[in-house]
């Protein structure tokens, strides 16, 4: 059985077609989808440019908004570019990787049998990681078992400052978003906060906490958004830039997420 949304009563059914228009002199191919829904949306992921639109809007309208949102459109596609072009990372002995805003050292350490977080005697952390094991799969085990244990206590301080008990935090591997919230099921961030500043993860988990209140992004949200980190813009072109040159540790890992 296949659950899904239901229908309104005597509505067309969404429809997906193949379409292109020129935008600064140069040719932009896109997916209409075409529903039920009253108002324009536009998205850019793995699979390249959607536009969500109402059944009969015509053409012309869905060429304006494309034309309006054209800056927007070239820095999402700038983003896809650049993150396709990082190399896969080598889970390999010495490798360097960031680990909250600093690099960090994967070592591989004949017969261990746990991985250990240590520091070299550079100053440097490192993990030590056995050569009996999938170092890239520890590798991530490591880093998400990291992510849960520093952002753990930071969802408890913004949701405190909000006036807020703590909820349930999990963690995600999204394509295009640093985070999410549900008032169900709590907060979701990216394991891949592990990897930038602490002050940058905490732009994101700030972010999150405020939908607890405001599920939007109206000027009600962001003025909550000012009260919990007054320095959130400075903060989200940080995150911006800095995501553009993660690491692509885990083979999904083929995107930057999306700007908050």
């Amino acid at each position: 059985m296949i659950f899904g949304l239901k229908r309104r009563r005597g509505s067309a059914p969404a429809s997906v077609e193949q379409a292109s228009v020129e935008l600064a002199g140069r040719r932009l191919d896109y997916r209409l989808r075409r529903s039920a829904r009253r108002t324009l949306a536009l998205r850019v992921d793995h699979r390249g440019v959607q536009v969500s639109a109402p059944q009969r809007l015509p053409e012309a309208e869905i060429e304006a908004f494309l034309l309006a949102n054209h800056g927007w459109l070239e820095r999402k596609l700038g983003d896809l570019r650049s993150a396709a072009s990082v190399a896969a990372f080598e889970a390999v002995d010495g490798a360097l990787f960031p680990l909250e805003g600093r690099p960090a050292r994967l070592v591989v350490v004949p017969g261990r049998r746990r991985a250990c977080w240590s520091v070299g005697e550079d100053g440097v952390e490192e993990l030590w990681l056995g050569d009996g094991v999938d170092t890239r799969a520890a590798l991530l085990r490591a880093l998400k078992a990291r992510a849960t244990e520093r952002f753990t206590p930071r969802l408890a301080e913004y949701c405190a400052r909000l006036g807020r008990a703590p909820v349930p935090l999990r963690l995600t591997s999204a394509r295009t978003r640093w985070g999410s919230c549900s008032t169900r099921s709590g907060i979701r961030l990216h394991w891949r906060l592990i990897h930038v500043a602490p002050a940058l993860a905490d732009y994101v988990i700030a972010h999150e906490v405020a939908h607890l209140a405001e599920m939007n992004h109206s000027p009600r949200f962001w003025q909550i958004v000012e009260a919990l980190y007054p320095n959130w813009r400075e903060a989200r072109r940080a995150l911006a830039e800095v995501a553009r040159t993660l690491p692509a540790i885990d083979a999904r890992d083929t995107l930057a997420p999306e700007d908050m």
